[in-house]
């Protein structure tokens, strides 16, 4: 399947630290939430899905309430620019930290965001064809070996000159960002400090067709 995320977590705490926590899936207020951020659409519960397939195609949802924690995902959310996120995802965050994570290995590109209060703390976008595709606001610690080259995408022995674009792949600064917000890997070093995403239930919802046919 390669490594792929659209989705958006609302945090009151740390949300490594709460999804350690193993928190009971609140069924009632995942429909609740679906029902908010996508109004006047039909959905019908689907079997349950887990964080490692935070990536539903098409018009499925993924939706996840718990104690604290909050999460959603949607291919309505794998946008190029994060800070452009409609604003309707910001208006119910309610206080809480609002992450943004998108990773797609089919074009090695990946992108996240953090609001806090409302407004953007951080927003990066990144990908082979284009580079650096937008970049706000101050680079988290996790970003600062990739950036000084610490984990270059093409080895720097190679005896052709490389004119990659950037200081490192796309798809290796995603899994770190996984790691350092939210404590798990996709396909990086999955080792016993790091939570497994299989264990975290999410709720999948299929869209319903309005239309009957007599």
């Amino acid at each position: 399947m390669g490594a792929k995320t659209w989705m958006l977590m609302y945090a009151e705490g740390d949300p490594a630290e709460i999804l350690r926590s193993r928190p009971v899936l609140d069924r009632a207020a995942s429909e609740a939430l679906l029902a908010q951020l996508f109004p006047g659409k039909r959905y019908k519960a689907a079997d349950d899905l887990t964080l490692a397939q935070a990536c539903p195609s098409g018009r499925n949802i993924l939706v996840g309430c718990f104690p604290g924690l909050s999460i959603v995902a949607a291919d309505e959310l794998a946008i190029d620019t994060p800070s452009q996120l409609d604003q309707r995802f910001l208006d119910i965050a309610a206080g809480r930290t609002v992450y943004l994570h998108i990773m797609y290995s089919v074009v090695d590109w990946f992108a996240y965001a953090i609001w806090k209060d409302g407004k953007w703390q951080r927003s990066l976008s990144v990908a082979p064809d284009g580079g650096v595709l937008e970049e706000l606001g101050e680079r988290r610690p996790f970003e600062a070996a990739y950036w000084a080259g610490a984990y270059p995408a093409i080895d720097p022995d190679d005896d052709e000159p490389s004119t990659y674009p950037l200081p490192f792949h796309p798809l290796d600064l995603g899994e770190a960002a996984l790691e350092a917000l939210f404590g798990y890997q996709l396909e990086g070093d999955n080792g016993p400090s790091l939570l497994d995403p299989e264990s975290i239930p999410l709720m999948a919802f299929k869209p319903v067709s309005w239309w009957r046919f007599w």
